[in-house]
């Protein structure tokens, strides 16, 4: 586990105490210890990093990765994707961390009602699902892809870009076509962990919208 992971994980615990425990942050245990200025340097820091979160989620789920699969040899973007995404989940993990904390300082969760405590649900769980991302499904769809790159250089298969010859030559080599369903699996569990991750940031996102004044 990297420092970045470790300091992910330190950063969850916080927000978990600022969810459950906010009154232990403050000076004297009451409300009126908090200022205006950490009132608005707490929503600045929910909206900072909700947005970096719900902008990065976007890009990288819906238009880089896309951009990039039909553009770069297959052997080259998956190089090129078992570099950034431990970042990504790495920044969105934090973001998602600490946006949950600020929204938890400021709405406990024992005087919230029952649409802020959904919302620290939500919240929660898009980093529940990055932080699985980063330590379990990650590290494995690198590893597999690694594995998969070997056998498939064997065969000159990968420097082809877009849609991949793989499938054509796994019908003759029961070893890559083994590799390919266990790497489907794995890369459809970290694909559909993402997803669940983005539709609960859009889901805050909706809670935000209301809450402007245009």
């Amino acid at each position: 586990m990297g420092w970045l992971s470790r300091f992910t994980i330190a950063v969850s615990f916080l927000a978990v105490g600022f969810i459950i425990s906010p009154e232990t942050f403050k000076s004297d245990g009451s409300d009126s210890s908090t200022s205006p200025a950490l009132i608005t340097a707490l929503k600045l820091s929910h909206l900072l990093c909700f947005s970096t979160a719900w902008g990065a989620a976007l890009w990288v789920t819906f238009i880089g990765g896309i951009i990039m699969f039909k553009n770069l040899p297959r052997h080259q973007f998956g190089n090129l994707q078992s570099k950034m995404f431990p970042a990504y989940f790495t920044m969105v993990g934090i973001c998602c961390a600490t946006s949950m904390a600020a929204f938890g300082y400021l709405h406990p969760w024992k005087s919230s009602s029952s649409t802020e405590k959904y919302q620290l649900g939500f919240l929660g769980s898009a980093f529940f699902f990055n932080l699985t991302n980063l330590l379990i499904f990650t590290p494995m769809t690198i590893e597999m892809m690694k594995q998969r790159h070997k056998v498939e250089r064997e065969s000159n298969v990968g420097e082809e870009v877009g849609w991949s010859k793989n499938k054509e030559v796994a019908k003759t080599n029961p070893q890559l076509a083994s590799m390919n369903k266990k790497f489907g699996m794995i890369h459809g569990l970290s694909s559909l962990a993402n997803i669940f991750a983005f539709g609960c940031l859009a889901m805050h996102s909706w809670y935000l919208a209301g809450k402007l004044s245009l």
